[in-house]
Parts: C-alpha cells; structure tokens; sequence
C-alpha cells in the first residue's frame, strides 16, 4: 500500500498498526523528502515522542518550516510557516521534529480543549516535559494565534492524571461545573492513620472518591498469573475498605464519558443534585 506518494509499504503489516504506528510511519516516509530547515510538528511530532493522543486527525503529516505566511496543504502534507527557534527543535530517529514543549503548545493551539489536555497530562505524568519547559514554550509563542488556548489547556494539565480516562473525566467535570476534584488522593485509616486506598480522584469536604473504570486500567492492575476477575474482586474489597472509613465511591466508565452521565453520576455523589 501507499504511505505516500512514490513510497510504499507491506499492506499486510500495515493494517495491523495501530493508528498512531501509521501515522508514524508515514511521518517517517514524508521527513526524508522534506527541506533542511524543515521539522514534524502538532501530531506528527506528537506521534515521534509518543505522547498519547485522543480525538485527533492523523490522515496528514504535519510541518513547520521558519517563516511566514499561511503554509500550504496537500492531501498527504500541510506545511506550516512560523517561528522556529533551534531550542524549538530535536533530532528523533534522525528526523528534525519540534521539541515536546513546542509540539504541546502547538498542538494546545490547534486541538479543542479535551484532546490538548489529555496530550499535556500524558506529556506531564511521563516526564516528557516539565512545567517550566512549558511555561517558557508559551512565553517564545505568546504572539502567535491562538496562544490563549494552548495557555489554557496547559494550566489545567496535571502531572497526576495517569490515563486518558482520567484526563477526559477531569475535563468533563469542568465542564459541567461540577467542583474540581484532587487527583490521586489517599484515603486513610481514621483509627490507624494507614492509608487504606488510593483513588482517581476525591472531594475531601464530601467525603466521596470517584473512580473513572476503563478495562485498560484493570489490564495495569494485573499481576502475573492473575485473571481479570481476580482483579474485580480486589477492586471490589478495596471499595468496601474506603466505604467502612465512611467515604461514598462514585464510579464511571467510558461510554458514561461519552454519553454525558458520567458528570450527572458524579454531581448527584456529591449531594449536587
């Protein structure tokens, strides 16, 4: 098959890529075709670092090249004009891609709110980047369109979020109003002090923990030789732990993110509703 004009790939192998592996591969292809100053950005660059991406387009590999002017865009490749420090810009596999804390300030600038924090967090929670990376990528692109809303999805990133579900979760609160939440809070013994669990998130003042429960997140919890049903059943004496210490659990899965229950669960938990 084609990942590119003039440049093909087993068709078989291919297919078995997920759609981030694709887009790699075909950001691989286009960079040995591109201008030396030239350097992968917004997905793309994202892909080659490895940052988790939700919600995004991947049919075209994306660059910027120093300049101005609007770029062009071709079926396979849209061309960016802009500035492009060479602080800006790191070597990956022997292609020119823009740093983590430039690639998360374009692609805060470019993706709608969710998918740039989810991108941030994951950046964030893997050390990929630090704050102080990011802070100073704003300050080098304050002028550039649509600054604000990649300052906005990076204010709201959080180091502690540890899965898209979580970074979603934390959006939709947030968007609904609800209060926010801490991330990763320890419930403790109110006799021995010990901590009795650990959850996604948690009101303090309410006395509720909630729990985004996606199957990927059983998947990390498995030990080896353990079955998922195993696993249930410790989640499930780890709920009644939290609940003897006289805290309520509110839990949610993906379709609830996706349905919009997830933040009517969640208020009518918090006594909101």
């Amino acid at each position: 098959m084609s990942v590119r004009a003039g440049r093909y790939a087993n068709a078989g192998a291919v297919a078995t890529l997920s759609p981030t592996a694709r887009h790699r591969l075909q950001a691989q292809t286009a960079a040995a075709d591109l201008p030396s100053d030239a350097a992968l950005s917004h997905a793309s660059a994202a892909c080659l670092h490895g940052i988790v991406l939700w919600g995004v387009d991947l049919r075209t590999v994306q660059v910027v090249r120093p300049g101005t002017g609007g770029g062009h865009r071709r079926t396979s490749l849209h061309t960016r004009f802009a500035r492009l420090g060479d602080e800006e810009v790191v070597v990956v596999g022997g292609i020119r891609v823009t740093s983590v804390a430039r690639t998360l300030v374009d692609l805060g600038r470019w993706l709608p709110f969710e998918s740039a924090v989810v991108s941030t967090d994951d950046a964030l929670h893997r050390g990929l980047v630090t704050v102080e990376g990011l802070a100073q990528a704003l300050a080098r692109g304050a002028g550039a369109p649509q600054a604000g809303r990649a300052r906005q999805a990076i204010a709201f990133a959080d180091a502690r979020t540890a899965s898209v579900g979580e970074s979603r979760s934390r959006v939709a609160m947030h968007e609904a109003g609800l209060p926010a939440p801490d991330v990763q809070i320890e419930v403790r013994s109110g006799v021995t002090g010990a901590e009795v669990a650990r959850s996604d998130f948690g009101w303090h003042e309410r006395r509720t923990v909630g729990e985004f429960d996606g199957f990927v997140k059983y998947g990390r919890l498995l030990r080896p030789g353990q079955q998922p049903g195993d696993v249930v059943f410790e989640e499930k004496k780890r709920e009644d732990r939290i609940r003897d210490e006289g805290w309520r659990v509110v839990r949610w899965t993906w379709h609830d993110l996706d349905s919009g229950t997830a933040t009517k669960r969640i208020e009518r938990a918090l006594g909101l509703s």
